[in-house]
């Protein structure tokens, strides 16, 4: 991942520097990703010293308990818990918050930690659809057609509804039911108790603090990351400072990130532009709605879908906003495919790889494949049905 991260960069600006990239593109490329990287710099820092406090493991263990040795319980509470979370914050934000709680999870019971891993990965990104903040894409899509949080969910209520139980049957077919897990019943774990109650205590209220703030607060997501995450760092400053270290930055995505959005937008300048115009055409009846789903799909397993939301974007027409609206369902669904395919998902392997967990790739690859073809399609015939 080191290497293709400063490969993406060097080719970005490479591509910059040879003119191929123009001047103003490039800075309209940076103008809309400095938020984001604020975000999950500040984010992540804050995730994994949250961590090192020990906040996941008390979460775990009440989940755990709830389910009183039942994995069928322990799944709907699993589901529930994810997708709450996705539907009320950043998916980026999911993965790197609740990640840590599954695993954490999985150690102290003593089961399987992948069922509980790809439940977080996948309801992280299928469970994004309804709010504005629940995705960047979203942001950009709300403005564009012009709806409130309040519209975008009335519109959207129902293409989430689907894909959520969508994703909840294929994560009980191929990855939680008998012949998966390996297991009948589990053992909940007792209460836990921190070894630092005043670092445990700060920490999560400044994760509570965070999470009302996006709800509530007019500032931009990057300002509430910004804000707990200092309030955790000063934490830890005072209780146990040699926590506090420089390889606590992603600095592997915080490279990758402006490389894949320069070398994207490249592409767009020089025809994907005009391909994706051609690819998704203007109609927006049922056939219409699941080819612009389709063309998200794909386009943001083969680059990304952010950079591809953005691209996608321009080439709808002014006032199609169900086309719009399908295109979003591929770009924020359809990404299960390859491990690049969202932001959420690399931060999700980077939490995996951090606690020592395995994804095997080709199982990773050929599940989410299942699950966006049927998701994209549960979730635009939803659309469909109530246009």
């Amino acid at each position: 991942m080191d290497l293709l991260a400063c490969a993406l960069l060097a080719c970005g600006l490479l591509l910059l520097a040879t003119g191929a990239l123009p001047t103003h593109a490039a800075g309209d490329v940076a103008r809309r990703t400095a938020p984001l990287l604020a975000f999950l710099a500040t984010v992540i820092v804050m995730a994994e010293l949250t961590g090192r406090a020990q906040v996941f493991d008390v979460l775990a263990g009440g989940i755990s308990r709830v389910g009183k040795g039942s994995y069928a319980r322990l799944f709907g509470l699993c589901v529930l818990f994810a997708s709450a979370t996705a539907l009320i914050l950043n998916l980026d934000t999911t993965a790197v918050l609740l990640t840590p709680v599954m695993l954490a999870m999985a150690a102290r019971v003593g089961i399987a930690p992948l069922p509980l891993a790809m439940t977080t990965v996948w309801l992280a990104n299928t469970a994004s659809l309804l709010l504005p903040v629940s995705n960047l894409t979203n942001l950009l899509a709300a403005d564009r057609v012009g709806l409130s949080a309040g519209g975008l969910a009335a519109r959207m209520w129902a293409p989430q509804a689907a894909v959520i139980a969508a994703t909840a049957v294929c994560l009980w077919a191929m990855y939680w039911r008998r012949g998966r897990r390996g297991a009948d019943v589990y053992v909940p774990t007792a209460a836990f108790r921190p070894a630092d109650p005043v670092l445990f205590r700060t920490c999560a209220l400044a994760c509570a603090g965070f999470l009302v703030a996006i709800l509530v607060a007019p500032v931009p997501l990057w300002a509430d990351s910004l804000a707990a995450a200092l309030v955790v760092v000063v934490a830890f400053a005072l209780r146990r400072p040699g926590e506090l270290r420089l390889s606590l930055v992603p600095w592997r995505l915080l490279i990758m990130v402006p490389g894949m959005f320069l070398v994207v937008e490249t592409v767009n300048v020089h025809g994907l532009h005009t391909l994706l115009t051609h690819a998704m055409g203007t109609a927006e009846g049922a056939g219409g709605l699941f080819r612009s789903a389709s063309v998200g799909a794909g386009l943001s397993n083969l680059l990304n879908n952010l950079p591809v939301y953005l691209a996608g974007e321009a080439a709808v027409p002014d006032g199609n906003r169900d086309q719009l609206l399908a295109f979003l369902i591929g770009t924020n669904v359809g990404p299960l495919v390859t491990p690049w395919a969202s932001l959420a998902t690399l931060l999700w392997f980077e939490r995996c790889r951090t606690a020592g967990v395995k994804v095997p790739l080709a199982r990773f690859v050929g599940t989410g494949l299942v699950l966006a073809v049927t998701g994209t399609a549960a979730a635009t015939g939803a659309l469909v049905l109530t246009s």
